[in-house]
């Protein structure tokens, strides 16, 4: 029996990032059955321990053929998956998948070359083509993807032509863990006057080494309201993001694929830039791109 018909009997997809890992059994009939989350990602896996991690997924939801995608295929988890140079469909990252061993393979990264810069992405890409695939994101259109490291992409005939990262989700988290106003944001985000104030502030100004201080100062100094602070360094943050995603020359509607608590943030800041922005569920477009690339597994 080929390798095509084997998959057309079902499987399991997992999403395998540095912290965390979500995976899925798709049935024969390509509908979710069953997933579990859980914080095993590639990071927390000592060495030596990835057949165990997988074996467990294997154990929860079935012995199943495995496509994995995420940070599992970089030189920091279980087997390096190259990455395939823009510009990238979905045929090339099937044809460019790293058989761990005849039942469990690994989906590549994507990355790009030029204009004077490098950039890398693992896991984006499923969602990206995914979305396109599905028809939740327009094949020649524009893609913000928020997380750690935030995504913007171009497309072109259904193709990831070329991107750029954004740290930040990691700049946020680094400051709310490790600087001088680590007690100001412990309070959630909201989309609130203050985030937007925040956007806008960062819209205006290239000054956010200095807007960050300013913070501290204006709590201390009773200009600002500490119960504000959290939402407002979110929204110096995201609207930088959007001021440098927004110097691409792209298409006025921006996709913005990915968790809910993150593109509503996104999209609430692109609102701000009078731009247009239709949040499209990262969950949704991961399974039909994860889908599509076993459709093509030869």
């Amino acid at each position: 029996m080929g390798r095509r018909m084997r998959w057309a009997e079902g499987f399991i997809a997992a999403d395998w990032g540095t912290t965390n890992r979500r995976a899925y059994l798709i049935d024969d009939a390509g509908r979710c059955a069953d997933e579990f989350e859980d914080s095993s990602g590639v990071l927390s896996v000592p060495a030596g321990g990835f057949p165990a991690a997988v074996a467990e997924i294997r154990a929860r939801l079935g012995d199943k053929l495995l496509l994995l995608a995420g940070m599992i295929g970089s030189n920091r988890g279980w087997i390096e998956a190259p990455y395939v140079p823009c510009p990238v469909g979905l045929d090339d990252l099937a044809a460019s998948l790293a058989w761990a061993d005849d039942r469990t393979a690994i989906v590549p990264g994507v990355s790009y070359v030029g204009q004077g810069r490098a950039d890398v992405m693992r896991g984006e890409e499923v969602q990206m083509l995914g979305g396109v695939a599905s028809g939740l994101v327009d094949p020649d259109g524009f893609v913000c993807h928020p997380g750690t490291h935030n995504k913007w992409a171009l497309l072109r005939h259904g193709t990831i032509q070329i991107f750029g990262t954004v740290m930040t989700g990691e700049l946020f988290n680094l400051l709310k863990e490790h600087s001088i106003l680590a007690d100001l944001l412990q309070a959630p985000v909201d989309v609130n006057d203050a985030f937007k104030r925040g956007v806008r502030h960062a819209m205006e100004r290239e000054m956010l080494p200095a807007d960050l201080f300013g913070v501290r100062a204006a709590v201390l100094l009773g200009q600002a309201n500490k119960d504000d602070a959290s939402s407002y360094v979110s929204g110096l943050l995201i609207g930088t993001d959007v001021r440098i995603g927004l110097t691409w020359p792209a298409s006025a509607r921006i996709g913005v694929i990915g968790r809910p608590e993150l593109t509503r943030l996104y999209a609430a800041a692109i609102h701000e830039a009078n731009r247009e922005a239709v949040e499209i569920d990262g969950e949704l477009c991961f399974l039909a791109g994860i889908q599509e690339i076993a459709k093509r597994i030869a």
